[in-house]
């Protein structure tokens, strides 16, 4: 398999390198550092089986760079590895024609499992925005009743069903309309009703409470 990887960042490559090489088959990964030298690569590469880029590199701004390859190299899948979390930008990237968007934050794991995700055919976004396939599990609003008995206002629930989906603070604040400290604030009341301190904890102890009988 014959992969296309542009990002400005040659230590970001290398990582990326590492979990590319867990695919299977094999994995020809190609180096593109900016806009203009992942275009030159994708001409001289008419085979390639992916193309994974980072949203913001030298040569465009925002959209402009996913948007202009997808129009000149329009059978080359393409899947977003951005360091932005901002469901603007993941939803931006879809319609621009992305097939899949990752999170750099997200582990290795999780980025693996929506790569092939994507090889299979399938669009993948991050959990956070309806896809739960890959990294925390999702719970329904449904059922989060089982959640009522936990001291949490309805707006503490609401962040609580986010932060279960995966999402990170800048992402619940852009979803609920509310700033990142807000956030921060509503984040520390679900550790104390949870008797956790960090956010794998929560989520694993709201995961508990959904399971029980």
């Amino acid at each position: 398999m014959k992969t296309l990887l542009a990002d400005d960042h040659p230590l970001m490559r290398e990582g990326v390198r590492l979990v590319l090489s867990q695919l299977d088959p094999p994995v020809e990964i190609i180096d593109a550092h900016d806009y203009p030298s992942l275009f030159a690569q994708a001409a001289l590469h008419a085979d390639l089986d992916l193309a994974l880029v980072d949203l913001n590199m030298p040569g465009f701004v925002g959209m402009q760079g996913i948007t202009q390859f997808r129009n000149r190299f329009p059978d080359i899948p393409l899947v977003v590895l951005s360091a932005s979390e901002s469901p603007h930008d993941i939803r931006s990237a879809l319609e621009a024609g992305a097939l899949g968007y990752i999170p750099k934050a997200v582990p290795a794991s999780a980025m693996l499992a929506a790569l092939r995700q994507v090889l299979a055919g399938d669009i993948y976004m991050p959990s956070c925005l309806g896809n739960s396939d890959v990294g925390l599990h999702s719970v329904a609003p449904a059922d989060f009743a089982a959640l009522q008995h936990s001291g949490l206002t309805a707006r503490q629930l609401e962040v609580a069903r986010l932060l279960a989906q995966g999402c990170a603070n800048k992402a619940i604040g852009g979803m609920l309309a509310m700033s990142e400290s807000t956030v921060k604030v509503h984040m520390a009341a679900i550790f104390k009703a949870f008797g956790v301190t960090n956010r794998t904890e929560a989520v694993l102890e709201i995961q508990r409470l959904m399971q029980k009988p």
